[in-house]
């Protein structure tokens, strides 16, 4: 959980320039990227919290095993499912608000089973380790779009 949450503190540093844009790297500002990754964490978390143990089944995934293999998200090959993309104008105040449920989030995932789990849209049903993987190599892939947006 370290990594993730430092990963997270991360993105919580940016939040002062979440009216930043570049169009050449992205059509979104620095504040929907923070305010999609903070989505995405409390989202997986929730479902996660929500799920039957004993219902979770591995299964054989391609897409989930490439991205595994080469750990990188490719960018612009897929779109955010509308549940986590952000619908509201951000602010400091809003993305501290998401900040801090996330922090939250983060700490409830150690109290889990491991079989607790999450239905990924192209990755299909990830466990808790998989989940905590995926939740790192997302907020990663949105903190590389950041800091080539304020670098450019």
């Amino acid at each position: 959980m370290k990594k993730l949450n430092s990963l997270i503190d991360q993105l919580e540093s940016h939040i002062a320039d979440f009216e930043k844009t570049n169009s050449a790297v992205s059509t979104s500002t620095i504040g929907w990227q923070i305010d999609h990754s903070f989505l995405v964490i409390n989202k997986v978390v929730s479902d996660i919290k929500n799920s039957n143990p004993e219902n979770y089944k591995w299964k054989f995934n391609w897409k989930r095993s490439l991205i595994q293999i080469i750990n990188k998200i490719p960018r612009g090959k897929a779109k955010a499912p509308q549940v986590v993309q952000p619908t509201e104008s951000s602010s400091i105040e809003k993305l501290t608000e998401k900040f801090d449920l996330a922090k939250k989030s983060i700490a409830e995932l150690e109290l889990l089973p491991a079989t607790s789990y999450f239905k990924h849209p192209y990755f299909g049903d990830l466990n808790l380790k998989s989940a905590i993987w995926f939740l790192k190599l997302h907020t990663k892939h949105h903190l590389k779009i950041i800091k080539d947006i304020v670098k450019n």
